[in-house]
């Protein structure tokens, strides 16, 4: 019996750490971009948290494994939080789902607390609406 290693070429993950600040952030940051270079996916941070998501452009970048060199002794988190009142909104949260598939990132993995996951969760659950609101707009291109 052969197993076969799936495929995960296609796959990109965006990465982003959002309230305040803890230690293990840039610990965690690194295990998981590692695991994801290693399954040969495509890793991307967002810096500023979700500010950073809303407003995309140069706060979404790739890294590759060398990107992740020195920073676990680093203090708080290497992709800086911000609070973005935008993203409370579903309108702002449209904007995070826009940049994130004009890249093509289809995963995203959110480092924070309470209130970070609580985002997290809402943006899932309103995410096929998004995309299905973009495609109606011709935006999703």
């Amino acid at each position: 019996m052969s197993h076969q290693q799936p495929d995960f070429s296609d796959v990109k993950v965006a990465i982003l750490t959002s309230g305040g600040d803890a230690q293990g952030m840039n610990a965690a940051i690194r295990s998981c971009g590692r695991m994801v270079l290693s399954l040969g996916a495509r890793m991307f941070v967002v810096k500023w948290g979700y500010q950073g998501l809303v407003e995309g452009g140069e706060n979404i970048q790739e890294y590759q494994w060398n990107d992740l060199s020195k920073t676990i002794h680093i203090g708080g988190t290497i992709l800086g939080t911000a609070r973005c009142a935008y993203f409370l909104t579903p309108e702002g949260r449209m904007m995070a789902c826009l940049n994130l598939i004009q890249i093509g990132i289809n995963k995203l993995v959110v480092i924070g607390g309470d209130g970070s996951l609580t985002g997290a969760d809402i943006f899932r659950k309103e995410w096929p609406d998004h995309i299905e609101t973009l495609e109606k707009t011709g935006q999703d291109k």
